[in-house]
């Protein structure tokens, strides 16, 4: 019931590490970040598909996007946010929003874990690779 409430009120979404909805917990991988950039950017530029770049700045690791529906023209602003984190893993997050400020019945939602699945796939992540963004790293041992 609660998915129906915030599917009837929410015209926007992010990801955060901490997300009840697994589609919004972003990800962490153990992937340079040139290459995830890349495959990010060939997402973003078409590689799926309605969706456009706007803007992409590498050093600030911040790509502008655009989502369009094919049927009826819905568009979502886009951005994709690509860092390393404090272990020198490649975290990315992302934060979806209707342009028409209406609610939008989760497409939000589904636009992130749409894009991050197909940026496991492009990347073909293996699990190992794709760390949990709510533990430290295995090899940190706090003191």
């Amino acid at each position: 019931m609660r998915g129906i409430l915030r599917g009837l009120t929410e015209n926007q979404a992010a990801t955060d590490p901490k997300s009840e909805d697994r589609r919004l917990r972003g990800r962490t991988y153990a992937i340079p970040f040139e290459d995830v950039w890349q495959a990010s950017l060939g997402l973003c530029g078409g590689g799926l598909r309605g969706w456009s770049v706007l803007s992409a700045d590498d050093q600030r690791g911040v790509i502008e996007a655009i989502s369009k529906t094919p049927v009826f023209g819905h568009e979502d602003d886009l951005r994709v946010g690509i860092q390393l984190d404090e272990n020198a893993q490649t975290r990315v997050d992302l934060w979806s929003t209707s342009q028409k400020g209406r609610a939008n019945l989760g497409r939000n939602r589904r636009v992130i874990g749409r894009f991050l699945r197909s940026l496991d796939r492009r990347l073909a992540a293996q699990p190992e690779q794709i760390l949990d963004p709510t533990r430290m790293p295995a090899w940190y041992e706090p003191k």
